[in-house]
């Protein structure tokens, strides 16, 4: 069985899968194309990827790729837990500017789509938290780009402090929203 809910921002949506258990774990189907097709996720993912984030406090992000190379993702945490957002960067749409965040934790057996036009970044609530997610682009350099993740105008609520966050060299050079030339149209 697959659940599929939108957030806030209505095109970004919380997919959960049914767990099955018995006494030796569990086992639960993630992705199976024609299920998220009936349920208005018709993507075709053609890359999976995967991040280990050893300490609390890690943010990844905001990230995303310009045209032609743009991504949507389908994010699931596999060990650990992190808050993950996505923020709405397509300026036909009335949510424009706007973000959603989401808890993943690797109990919940949800998993957070995001679409095409959309930044994404996430922080660890967990030490040693892996990420894993499928996307339906491949990665671009070229087509890389980003949003501070503490820019002020977005009003992100962080669970961790400037002060105490951990951030590649790259995350920490990022442009604030307000100095983004239109990128989705």
């Amino acid at each position: 069985m697959l659940e599929v809910r939108s957030l806030a921002i209505p095109d970004v949506k919380v997919v959960r899968t049914e767990r099955f258990s018995d006494a030796r774990g569990y086992f639960c189907e993630t992705f199976r194309r024609s299920a998220f097709a009936e349920k208005g996720i018709p993507n075709d993912f053609i890359q999976d990827n995967q991040s280990c984030s050893e300490p609390v406090g890690t943010v990844r992000g905001l990230h995303f790729q310009r045209p032609p190379f743009a991504q949507a993702k389908l994010i699931r945490v596999l060990k650990g837990a992190i808050l993950d957002v996505a923020v709405d960067l397509r300026r036909s749409s009335p949510t424009f500017g706007r973000h959603v965040s989401v808890k993943l934790d690797s109990e919940s057996d949800e998993q957070l789509f995001v679409p095409k036009g959309f930044a994404h970044g996430f922080c660890t609530l967990q030490p040693q938290t892996v990420v894993f997610y499928k996307v339906d682009e491949v990665y671009s350099p070229a087509h890389d780009g980003g949003i501070h993740w503490a820019d002020s105008d977005l009003a992100i609520e962080w669970p961790v402090k400037a002060s105490e966050v951990r951030l590649s060299a790259k995350d920490r050079t990022l442009p604030n929203f307000d100095q983004l030339v239109s990128v989705f149209e």
